[in-house]
């Protein structure tokens, strides 16, 4: 009975894993097809490779989405994280509606953000571009990056912080040398979040920018309306490859990093 139940999990797991991937195992297939279709395979070749890179309007597209994307997520790590830092010295009734406000804007849907987000740059008169992109990007990061902090900030022995200020540090110096560290992992896993989710995103930047400035997003839903460009396959498959290896290289970093703390533990 027990091996049954193991083979239909695993079972389970290999058809779940095999739905989720497929359509991108195809695509990065196709992406090495000579023909401009995916009716049919004509042979081996890398030549939308060669033209991804000789297409100058993806290449803006890709540099707007990667500047913007980390960006965004870097100023979304520096106030995500004092914002977790400050929600988790409340006491608990202040402490529970912040965190179910911050909760918010994750349920909330991503049209509505848009919207609201548009609604208030014309209020504020800001011009669309890339500054409202980048404002958009960040905002919609910022809790992401809280709720990846805040369990870290709960393993953490509370004390540490309490016994640098004793010891003479300034709050900035202890929050930069004790609890940063400590966090490290929370904070990595945060930037990761709002970096997938900012180059990923579509409705918020649409409404952002109105056309007037493209991402990857943007520019690929234009492009649809006519037809994907094989291109597109390329590109998809660059960026599944590298968003992949930045997820194993985080990982492993955060696993070196648990191990280390279990060993000093032990010590």
């Amino acid at each position: 009975m027990v091996r049954l139940k193991r083979f239909f999990k695993r079972f389970y797991l290999a058809i779940l894993l095999f739905f989720l991937y497929l359509p991108i195992l195809m695509l990065m297939v196709y992406s090495f097809n000579g023909g401009k279709t995916m009716a049919k395979w004509t042979g081996f070749s890398l030549n939308w490779y060669v033209e991804l890179f000789k297409d100058p309007v993806i290449m803006e597209a890709l540099g707007v989405t990667l500047s913007i994307a980390l960006l965004s997520s870097l100023i979304a790590v520096v106030i995500g994280t004092l914002a977790a830092i400050g929600i988790n010295e409340y006491k608990k009734w202040p402490k529970t509606l912040t965190i179910n406000l911050t909760y918010v804007p994750m349920m909330n849907a991503d049209i509505v953000t848009g919207i609201s987000l548009l609604l208030l740059f014309i209020f504020m008169r800001i011009p669309r571009g890339y500054g409202t992109l980048l404002i958009a990007h960040t905002a919609f990061n910022i809790p992401y990056v809280i709720f990846s902090v805040l369990p870290k900030l709960r393993q953490m022995d509370p004390n540490l912080y309490e016994a640098a200020l004793d010891m003479g540090a300034t709050p900035a110096y202890a929050v930069r040398k004790v609890l940063i560290p400590e966090l490290m992992p929370g904070i990595m896993t945060g930037f990761i979040m709002a970096f997938t989710m900012s180059f990923d995103d579509f409705v918020i930047s649409f409404f952002s920018t109105q056309g007037l400035v493209n991402n990857l997003s943007t520019y690929i839903y234009s492009m649809a309306r006519v037809g994907i460009n094989p291109k597109i396959n390329a590109l998809s498959t660059i960026m599944f490859v590298c968003i992949i290896t930045l997820l194993i290289v985080t990982n492993v970093q955060a696993n070196r990093h648990s191990k280390k703390q279990q060993k000093q533990q032990r010590i």
